[in-house]
């Protein structure tokens, strides 16, 4: 049998109405200066007061920064790592999507270290993490990334993306309100909500799955196919936001642990080039993804496809697989999110560009149940812009679990 390392977060809320427990939380630490990391839509909206105000309340100090965009820069890091530096804050509490959460986690740990971000990068870095830094709550908007519950921070650079990595940047607390979703637009619905189906999807195939990841990743996918769809149609659902929020944290759970593949790393070139929201991204890519690795993985995508609402009791493996794929593509079409990466806008012209930078994920890509090496990147994204899924023109050899 083989051994599998499991780490979770010290300590999680979740549940509509679950952000009481912020105040009692930061109480025991001995804090004074609050930093609290958002984007400028929550503070417009006034969402982010419901966390801001009851801390003023209680007689902390609070500054808040609003300086974070989608799919966030280097840059956009290195100058939060410097307010937070110059601002001797005592505590950091991230809220908002993955977005706020990955900055928030990055400035709570790098307030204690020297030099730039960029010195810790995982492609490129020369520097490792050694201290833990500030105390950090994360408080989840969305339900999608799972960022409250991982120990990593994503940074685009010029033409892809990286991250900082370690368990130092696990949040001490997070707080899953589904209450805090109800906001979110239908279009940041869908794309979040395929990102957290991807999650749970790429970590029941990792190589580095486990009996703990599985239950984790089919309950997730369970919960966030049946209630995606009505998440998008009607944000006021409360179940389905229960059921999203649920969905996502666990799905977050699995992955951390489990580790996604190469849905992810062809994403992040998306990301990277075009600025495609992370969750598009991986929206526009799972089908393809899933279609082309499809026969390293039958058992486990048949039983995906019942997680999907989907019955496989008279198919074999390999039909149910193929029923998998269609399941996958009719959830991505039916919560409106484009097909192809033409209908991005993305010219065939860049198909190449996307394959090499793709292919130099290689953390992600040692994930995949079948080894994805440059001519397969390479298929993928053509079967993605012609919109036609394609598999390996010969047999290859998987790796195993």
């Amino acid at each position: 049998m083989s051994i599998s390392k499991l780490v979770f977060p010290p300590l999680s809320y979740t549940g509509w109405g679950s952000l009481q427990n912020l105040v009692p939380e930061i109480e025991k630490y001995q804090v004074k200066k609050i930093l609290v990391v958002t984007d400028p839509v929550l503070a417009q909206i006034g969402l982010v007061d419901r966390v801001t105000e009851p801390l003023k309340e209680n007689g902390y100090e609070v500054t808040l920064y609003t300086e974070v965009i989608p799919e966030p820069p280097l840059e956009v890091g290195e100058k939060l790592v410097s307010f937070t530096r110059e601002g001797e804050f005592d505590m950091i509490v991230g809220v908002g999507g993955g977005s706020a959460l990955d900055l928030a986690k990055l400035a709570a740990v790098m307030a204690d270290h020297e030099g730039p971000a960029a010195d810790y990068l995982n492609l490129s870095g020369t520097k490792k993490i050694e201290k833990k830094g500030l105390p950090k709550i994360l408080i989840p908007t969305t339900s999608g990334t799972g960022s409250e519950v991982t120990n990593i921070s994503v940074l685009s650079l010029e033409t892809t993306k990286d991250v900082v990595t370690h368990d130092h940047l696990l949040a001490d607390v997070a707080i899953v309100d589904p209450e805090l979703t109800l906001s979110v637009p239908a279009r940041v619905t869908a794309a979040t909500g395929i990102d957290a189906l991807t999650h749970a999807v790429e970590a029941y195939v990792s190589v580095n799955a486990s009996l703990t990841t599985d239950g984790l990743a089919l309950q997730a996918i369970r919960l966030i196919s049946r209630s995606l769809r009505k998440a998008v149609e009607d944000g006021s659902d409360k179940q389905a936001r229960i059921d999203m929020s649920n969905g996502s944290y666990i799905a977050g759970l699995a992955f951390f642990n489990a580790g996604v593949a190469g849905v992810h790393a062809l994403a992040y070139p998306l990301g990277g080039q075009f600025h495609l929201a992370h969750g598009e991204s991986n929206a526009v890519l799972l089908p393809y993804v899933m279609g082309y690795i499809r026969k390293s993985c039958q058992t486990r995508m048949a039983n995906i496809l019942n997680a999907l609402g989907g019955n496989s009791d008279f198919l074999s493996d390999e039909e149910a697989s193929y029923r998998c794929v269609e399941e996958l593509e009719r959830l991505v079409k039916d919560v409106g999110i484009p097909a192809t990466l033409s209908e991005f806008n993305i010219p065939d012209s860049a198909l190449e560009s996307l394959t090499q930078d793709g292919a130099k994920q290689k953390r992600l890509l040692s994930r995949s149940p079948l080894p994805l090496e440059e001519k397969d990147i390479r298929e993928i994204y053509k079967a993605a812009f012609k919109g036609k899924i394609t598999e390996p023109e010969t047999e290859r050899v998987y790796r195993k679990s």
